[in-house]
């Protein structure tokens, strides 16, 4: 008789093939032939407390490692309780595949238990979305579910596998599996070599320059090109989501305070892997009269919202190296020329520093958040992977906060998911134990997956939380306040002063409460010595918000 496999041990295999070494995920009858073939592929499974958790981990894994995350959830409930991390990676950018069960084949549409049309819901949230229709197509679909993820931008995919076809036994030789680094093509695009001339030239005749370097800096690994190009053309950057950390602070060409005046008085903008969305006040946010520039790895997205001078679609590494290339025989002293825009714009960044200088080291109780990413930031060594999960006190980190080294920021991205914190952190730790991790939450969001502490302390993955505490979900409160007076400003957003830090305690973690200012920095430490996953509950001025939050952006 000739060896046979299941249809869960096809999926560990082609799992293997495709580098991923850890699933996350809640136990399901469906889907637990997956795990017995995980076990024998050497493959470690991490189960959470809530789907939602695990698909946001396999998109963190992804953002971490580059490698494709995996979470796989059961069927029904299972999968409806992952489809916010999934919808979170694809407004992201984040390559990740969703594995859910499926009622058997052979009960379709018989009313079977967590019977769902799962591929109609994840179609508008994936890149690809499709039932497995045999035993011996299941190797064969995950590795076309991982094509899919990099088709152009990166994203999540979805499969659903029936437990019959999970279950069933094929003879190995009857199914196809794709051997590793043979079914995938490389999807790097250098982008149109007439499109990078006309850019060289640009950057050749450019008095004020100044470049955008987004998440697909990071999403293309495009550190050193990214970081060769500012240095060899003299252009001041400025970084947003995971491309923060791309250049070090105090770089000379890192700036962050003084980005709205570079975009208004450049006379070069150039953008790159960052779309005109609701951050970018839709395009608007640029001048009118200067020249602009769209690199992105999705057509789609040049030219969308606003319109450009030039765009050009490819891998952001090969693009900026091309460009660089090419223009630095044009210069003719342009580089050392632009060391004047340079000083124009560190003015603009002290003096906007030293105006809030007194609230970043303020000692006024209840503690002013200003002071709290103060902290954080100074506590932040070149090995910590920082992470923001939450609403009000997020936005100010943003302001503050500088990540020391490339893909040491995480945030959820574009979507605003709360609760991928606690997820984050797990992936970043399980996949880089080398690194610390530090996670600011809003109280608000850490309740949505807290619980999820627990298995950070079952698979010992010490990471340090820090919670700023104000009682509400505060971003949402100040926009009540403003549209329908203080006397309705706490309706539907106020929360229970819950004492964090216990909690922590309770689940067997370090956990501290800290109403003193002068305290968060020995509390940080201690976390940091405990070796333990902890929570810092540091209580903040709930009638304080950021500058961002009374901006109300996300309402424009």
């Amino acid at each position: 008789m000739s060896e046979t496999i299941s249809g869960g041990h096809l999926v560990a295999k082609a799992l293997k093939a495709e580098g991923v070494d850890v699933i996350y995920t809640l136990c399901g009858g469906h889907i637990i032939d997956i795990y017995d073939g995980c076990v024998d592929e050497g493959i470690e499974v991490i189960d959470v407390r809530h789907e939602q958790v695990a698909a946001h981990a396999a998109d963190g894994h992804a953002r971490i490692t580059g490698r494709p995350g995996c979470a796989v959830v059961t069927a029904g409930p299972g999968t409806t309780d992952a489809v916010t991390g999934v919808a979170n990676a694809f407004r992201a950018e984040s390559p990740m595949l969703l594995i859910g069960g499926q009622g058997a084949l052979s009960q379709h549409k018989m009313g079977s238990l967590q019977d769902l049309p799962h591929v109609d819901m994840m179609t508008p949230i994936t890149k690809f979305a499709a039932t497995v229709p045999s035993t011996e197509r299941v190797a064969d679909i995950v590795s076309m579910a991982f094509r899919e993820c990099y088709h152009g931008a990166p994203g999540p995919s979805f499969l659903e596998i029936p437990r019959d076809v999970l279950d069933a036994k094929v003879p190995l030789d009857r199914a196809r599996i794709p051997k590793a680094g043979h079914y995938r093509a490389s999807t790097r695009q250098q982008g149109d070599p007439e499109a990078i001339e006309r850019l060289a030239d640009l950057l050749a005749h450019a008095e004020k320059p100044c470049v955008l370097l987004g998440s697909q800096v990071w999403t293309c690994r495009a550190t050193d090109a990214a970081i060769d190009f500012v240095r060899a053309l003299n252009v001041p950057a400025y970084m947003n989501g995971s491309g923060r950390g791309t250049l070090p602070p105090g770089d000379p060409h890192h700036f962050q305070l003084s980005r709205r005046h570079a975009f208004t008085e450049a006379d070069l903008i150039i953008i790159v892997g960052t779309p005109f969305d609701f951050r970018m006040g839709y395009g608007k946010r640029l001048s009118p009269s200067a020249t602009v520039v769209q690199i992105d790895l999705d057509y789609r997205t040049v030219g969308k919202n606003r319109d450009i001078d030039l765009g050009i679609v490819g891998d952001a590494g090969l693009i900026l190296s091309a460009a660089a290339q090419a223009a630095s025989g044009r210069l003719d002293g342009a580089a050392a020329r632009r060391k004047e825009w340079l000083d124009e714009l560190r003015a603009v960044e002290a003096k906007a520093y030293d105006k809030r200088l007194p609230r970043q080291l303020s000692d006024a109780r209840p503690i002013d958040p200003y002071r709290l990413v103060h902290e954080i930031n100074e506590f932040l060594t070149e090995d910590t992977i920082y992470i923001g999960d939450g609403g009000d006190i997020v936005t100010f980190s943003g302001q503050v906060v500088q990540p020391k080294s490339p893909g040491h920021w995480m945030d959820p991205g574009p979507l605003g998911t709360l609760g991928v914190g606690m997820a984050f952190a797990m992936a970043a730790k399980q996949a880089r134990r080398d690194k610390e991790v530090l996670c600011l939450f809003g109280d608000g969001a850490f309740s949505l997956t807290g619980w999820d502490f627990e298995t950070m302390v079952r698979f010992d993955l010490p990471f340090i939380g820090v919670i700023g505490n104000n009682s509400s979900m505060n971003q949402i409160r100040y926009g009540q306040a403003a549209k329908y007076g203080a006397e309705r400003a706490r309706v539907g957003n106020t929360l229970g002063d819950i004492r964090y830090g216990e909690f922590a305690k309770l689940l067997g973690g370090h956990g501290e409460e800290v109403r003193d200012p002068a305290e968060i920095g020995p509390a940080l430490r201690r976390a940091r010595e405990s070796g333990k996953p902890s929570l810092i509950n540091v209580w903040v001025d709930p009638e304080v918000y950021a500058p961002g939050t009374m901006n109300q952006t996300m309402y424009k």
